[in-house]
């Protein structure tokens, strides 16, 4: 495997801390590596010193290159800004906090050399609180019966891919992405390995409780059809109790003949319409503001600074 190169792919978000301390550990894993390594960090607007970082750390190290946003564009735009930059035989998507052992890149090339495009690090549930178990089992379960494709409990970004899978995935296009989807709709040879959960070293989670109920959102409506098919028979479903009440009544109207109707039955009634009405119309609402932003077609990022072009101007400058 002598001459391959891997494109280590690091997004990062407020990680000072970690961003030299990560490249510490990853240089020491793969000194004695036959392939040839570039890293390529993903500023995603933070809002410390981590851009700094970055920009010492480049200087000291030629391999090191980095890209910053002008804002915070999410962790979906920094591993495809990544992989467009990407320019390795294979992959690795890898976390700067170091809660993906470093360790690891040996298993996952492995599995690479022996014929897989996609080699995923799978970890277990180590150390996390039991609510948060439990809660990530549900999820995992439920959403496994709603989306078209198969996404597996504790499987993250921490993966290998090779060049043809990179390619296969920046043909998709779309704004709203939902990579864990992705991984899997693109198909491929896959090969797990497994580890245990790690804590971070430093700083704090960027996932905070509302930020993992709308990924889990996300999940649900980028890769399927099936709530608006659910809403489709919640209709059927009640306009069938509906014409069998009225028909009920007006029986009862021509053998009794006029009866008060009761609170109860009428309050009953307009708050579960209701209720349906709302949940469907928050469905349908969730679809139509994914095609509203996917017709403004906007940039999936914007790049405040970068050394890439000034790397590939350089070695242009040294080729001629």
């Amino acid at each position: 495997m002598a001459g391959k190169l891997l494109s280590v792919i690091v997004p990062s978000f407020n990680e000072a801390e970690n961003v030299k301390l990560f490249y510490e550990e990853l240089a020491k894993e793969l000194q004695y590596s036959p392939y040839d390594y570039e890293v390529i960090y993903v500023d995603d607007g933070s809002s410390d010193t981590t851009l700094l970082e970055l920009k010492e750390l480049a200087d000291m190290h030629y391999n090191v290159q980095y890209v910053s946003f002008t804002r915070n564009f999410g962790k979906e735009a920094a591993i495809l800004a990544g992989f467009q930059h990407a320019k390795g035989d294979c992959a690795v998507v890898i976390d700067a906090d170091l809660q993906h052992p470093v360790a690891l890149l040996h298993e996952l090339l492995a599995g690479f050399e022996e014929g897989y495009d996609q080699v995923i690090a799978r970890r277990n549930r180590k150390g996390e609180s039991l609510p948060r178990k439990v809660l990530s089992t549900m999820y995992y379960k439920i959403i496994n019966r709603f989306i078209d494709v198969r996404i597996q409990n504790g499987v993250g970004d921490f993966r290998l891919l090779s060049r043809r899978a990179i390619d296969a995935l920046l043909i998709l296009s779309e704004g709203n992405r939902f990579s864990k989807g992705l991984f899997s709709w693109i198909g491929f040879e896959q090969k797990t390995v497994y580890y245990d959960n790690v804590c971070r070293q430093n700083g704090e989670s960027k996932w905070s409780f509302g930020k993992l109920i709308n990924y889990g959102i996300d999940g649900v409506v980028s890769f399927n059809t099936k709530p608006l098919r659910v809403c489709l028979y919640a209709g059927f479903i009640v306009l069938f109790l509906s014409l069998a009440y009225i028909l009920y009544t007006f029986v009862e109207v021509l053998v009794r003949g006029v009866i008060t109707p009761g609170y109860f039955t009428l309050i009953t009634a307009i708050l579960f319409l209701g209720g349906v009405q709302l949940v469907s119309l928050g469905v349908i609402g969730e679809y139509i503001g994914r095609i509203y932003n996917e017709t403004k077609r906007r940039p999936h990022y914007l790049v405040k600074d970068t050394n890439i072009e000034a790397r590939k101007r350089y070695e242009k400058n040294m080729e001629a």
